[in-house]
């Protein structure tokens, strides 16, 4: 296990840069602690793999170091870094049986028969394995090929970091859940410093402790769970976590009060000044927008009944507002008027959240 530090990192495929569009990964500058589960969560293209590449050793990175410990491996081969990596796709041997598939990496490193038989034992228990360990890998599922490359990950002891590349993507939606819950119990159990790449939300979510969220080759937040939904510091933030996203909606600062739809607007942090050069926009969440007789007038247009919770869809100067309301709750059906609450509702400039520090 090892802490990993990524110090001032970036990465182009071109040979020559002449803009910030030439670089798949802008500046990463990050530390993950030792025994940490980490996931970076984004769109594809926005530089997950690439990221994970570098750290595997698979790729030299244009500018900065990785270190492991406090040690720069930034040109140590993969070979030397003790990497595990389960990719997207099952890598098994489909000749081998279960029990010699998690055998290979130990006899590999020439690792004596009787700790080899003791880890793989260990290994298949965890992985509901044990009473597939004498039957040929390609009479496996999907989900029970993906189970042996956890494994084999799992099954070295030298390990500095475990490296999972979007390993769910083929498996059904109810084998994804209980692989998605087999992850995070082994997280716990073995310790080690794992990495999840994913562009699902809900992956990301249920395993990381934290989560690290990319957009166009860059890191717009680290946090967890909870503040990544409750505190977003980029608009993209909002918007690509949470079902529905973030409502993010343009207004204008006068007097030093937020304005939007001709009302005034109560944000969690007030601007500091009334001359903000850039875009200004305020961001709230469903969840945090409600029904006020005394609020903004809107046009519902739309009401999806999910069952615990209704969806609605509201309308203001052409731009949509939607809300998150419990299924008891009333909808009104005439005059509608909604309110926002101040404590989650933030201004963005340029789609960064302003803060005291800014």
């Amino acid at each position: 296990m090892a802490k990993i530090a990524l110090q001032n990192l970036k990465h182009s495929y071109m040979t020559r840069t002449t803009s910030a569009d030439d670089w798949a990964l802008k500046e990463v500058d990050a530390v993950w602690e030792n025994g940490g589960a980490y996931a970076l969560l984004g769109p594809s293209g926005c530089g997950k793999t690439t990221l994970l590449n570098i750290i595997s050793g698979l790729l030299v990175p244009t500018e900065g170091r990785v270190l492991f410990d406090d040690i720069d491996v930034t040109d140590t081969p993969t070979i030397e870094r003790h990497i595990a990596q389960v990719f997207q796709f099952p890598v098994v041997y489909d000749t081998m049986t279960v029990y010699d598939n998690l055998a290979f990496p130990l006899r590999n490193r020439g690792v004596a028969e009787d700790k080899i038989a003791s880890r793989v034992q260990t290994i298949a228990k965890m992985l509901d394995l044990e009473s597939s360990l004498k039957r040929r890998a390609s009479g496996l599922t999907a989900d029970g090929k993906q189970k042996i490359s956890l494994g084999r990950g799992l099954v070295r002891e030298d390990v500095n970091v475990i490296m999972f590349d979007e390993p769910l993507t083929v498996i059904d939606p109810h084998l994804k859940w209980l692989l998605r819950s087999k992850l995070k119990e082994l997280h716990q159990h073995v310790g080690a410093t794992m990495i999840y790449v994913t562009h699902d939300q809900t992956e990301a979510l249920t395993f990381a402790d934290s989560v690290v969220v990319m957009h166009d080759g860059a890191v717009v937040q680290v946090g967890s769970p909870v503040e990544l939904f409750e505190h977003p510091r980029h608009t993209f933030v909002g918007h690509f976590i949470g079902s529905p996203g973030m409502n993010v909606l343009p207004c204008e600062v006068h007097d030093g009060s937020v304005i939007f739809a001709d009302a005034v607007v109560t944000t969690a942090t007030p601007p500091a000044s009334n001359s903000i050069d850039g875009r200004l926009e305020i961001g709230v969440r469903p969840e945090f927008v409600r029904f006020d007789t005394g609020g903004i007038a809107v046009e519902i247009v739309k009401v999806d009944d999910l069952g615990r919770v209704q969806i609605v869809e509201t309308h203001r100067d052409g731009y949509t507002i939607k809300l998150v309301v419990d299924e008891d709750q009333e909808i009104p059906s005439e005059n509608p008027r909604i309110a926002f609450n101040p404590d989650y509702t933030r201004l963005y400039v340029d789609k960064w959240v302003v803060d005291h520090e800014q």
